[in-house]
Parts: structure tokens; C-alpha cells; sequence
């Protein structure tokens, strides 16, 4: 009996994945149904945080669950009509619907190292007035750059141009993956030199040290992802047929982050809270 190779074997079973109607419809309706779940927990949570403190505004710790709930609702939304958003003319319509969740998820997650900036430099006595004109300032750098590229696209649809656009992705992606490895680790260091007795040091030394290598290495994976994709078609995440690494992409770089960090963060601010309240904690 002739035998074929574990390789051909691996990769027919990828390619009839593919390119089956029923399998891309379950798992673009999966990633649907888990982003669902995801933004149906980030705004459960968001109005816990109302009731308990209804006396405060727009907290940090508001806004990021807002702000997840914006994300994984419209990537829900996108991939429940992912048959109509994968059909959409001219093609940068479908780039945009895409790609501006992920941006999205680079402003919402890079709101905890602007947090923990603004934390650790407090400890050290630093200045912190300018570290929110900062994160506004790479936010609206970032935002005003994508949309260049989209409005190029939609004049002119270059696969040079587009080339460019999945290389820039890949370099913010990069930008927040340091930022939590520079502010997280930092903090973290911190932290590990309070004295052993310190009230809640064991427990903020591990939500430090869980949210910066959960969010770290999405973000890190994210630019692995995108670069492939960007040199090799066969990696492309903006295309039908490719089913399951769609599903493995979003499952690494944002379902199970979010819910892990969501998790990990999921402690409500007390009913009674001092001058010195930090909404995320």
C-alpha cells in the first residue's frame, strides 16, 4: 500500500479546512460568538463599576472596559457578517473594518501602561503631566497615518501601498509590546522591593506580572502574524479561505488576552474610596 507523507497528509487536511463553505462559515460564526461573550463581559463589568462608584466620571478603569467592549463588539459584528465584509468593493472598506479593531485594541491596552507610567513615576517623584499628552500624542499620530494609507488605498488600490500599511501594524504592534515591557517590568521591579509584609504586594506583583506577559506576548505575536502576511500571500488574515488561521490569530492576539486580563482585573473599586483612588487596580 503506498503511504504518503505526514506533510502532504497535514497540509490536504488544512486546504479541505479551507476550503469548505461549512467549516468557514462555524469558525467566522466561533470567533463571532467568542467576541461576543468577550464584550458582553467588558460591559457587565463596566456598569458593576457604575453602581458601586456612581459619585466618579469617566475613570481609566471605566474607559478600558468601555473601550473592550467597543473592540471585541464591533469585531463580533464583523465577523457575523464575515461573508458580506469579505465581499466588500473597493477592498480598503473590508481593510478598514479589519484593521480599526486592532487599533482600537492598541489604544485600549496601551491605557494600562499609561496607568502604570503614571504610577511609577509618582513612586520615583517624577513629573506626570506630560505622559497623557503623550499616549494622546502616539494615538493620534498612529490614527492620522492609518488613515492616509486607507484613503490612498481607496484612490488608488496598490498592493505597495498595502504592503506598507500591514509593515506599519507590525511596527505598532512592536511600540506596545516595549511599552509593557518598559513600564510593566519596571513597576513589577518596583513592586518585588516593597517589603515582603506589604499589604497586597503579593497580589499586585503577580496582577503586574500576569497582564504585562499576557499583553506582551499578544502584541509580539500580532507582529510575527502581520509581517508573515505581508511577505506571504498564503498568510494573508484579509481573505475568506483562510479560516483557520484567522481563528488561530484572534483567538492569541485578542479573545483569550482579553478575557485574561478582564479576568485579572475583574476586582470592583471598594463603595467608600479615599482622595488617592487609582480606578484600575
Amino acid at each position: 500500500m503506498r503511504r504518503f507523507p505526514a506533510s502532504l497528509v497535514a497540509g490536504s487536511w488544512w486546504d479541505d479546512i479551507n476550503d469548505s463553505t461549512e467549516f468557514q462559515d462555524g469558525i467566522f460564526f466561533f470567533l463571532c460568538g467568542a467576541y461576543a461573550v468577550v464584550a458582553s463581559v467588558a460591559l457587565i463589568q463596566l456598569i458593576r463599576i457604575e453602581l458601586r462608584v456612581p459619585e466618579y466620571g469617566w475613570t481609566t478603569q471605566k474607559v478600558f472596559h468601555l473601550m473592550n467592549f467597543i473592540v471585541n463588539g464591533v469585531r463580533a459584528v464583523v465577523f457575523g457578517f464575515h461573508h458580506e465584509v469579505f465581499a466588500l468593493q473597493p477592498k480598503v472598506i473590508m481593510l478598514v473594518l479589519l484593521d480599526l479593531p486592532g487599533l482600537l485594541f492598541f489604544s485600549t491596552y496601551t491605557l494600562l501602561v499609561l496607568f502604570w507610567a503614571e504610577i511609577y513615576h509618582q513612586a520615583r517623584s517624577l513629573p506626570t503631566d506630560k505622559l497623557k499628552i503623550f499616549y494622546m500624542s502616539i494615538n493620534g499620530a498612529i490614527y492620522v497615518i492609518q488613515i492616509c494609507i486607507w484613503i490612498y488605498l481607496w484612490i488608488d488600490d496598490n498592493s505597495v501601498v498595502e504592503f506598507i500599511g500591514k509593515i506599519f501594524i507590525a511596527v505598532i504592534s512592536i511600540i506596545a509590546a516595549l511599552g509593557f515591557l518598559l513600564y510593566g517590568g519596571r513597576l513589577f521591579m518596583m513592586l518585588r522591593r516593597f517589603p515582603i509584609e506589604s499589604k497586597g504586594r503579593r497580589k499586585k506583583l503577580h496582577e503586574v506580572g500576569s497582564v504585562t506577559a499576557i499583553c506582551f506576548t499578544c502584541f509580539i505575536i500580532r507582529c510575527i502574524v502581520v509581517l508573515l502576511s505581508a511577505f506571504d500571500s498564503d498568510a494573508s488574515l484579509d481573505v475568506l479561505d483562510h479560516p483557520i488561521l484567522n481563528l488561530i490569530y484572534y483567538m492569541l492576539v485578542e479573545i483569550l488576552p482579553s478575557a485574561l486580563v478582564l479576568y485579572i482585573l475583574r476586582k470592583l473599586p471598594p463603595k467608600r474610596i479615599s482622595a488617592q483612588y487609582h480606578p484600575i487596580r
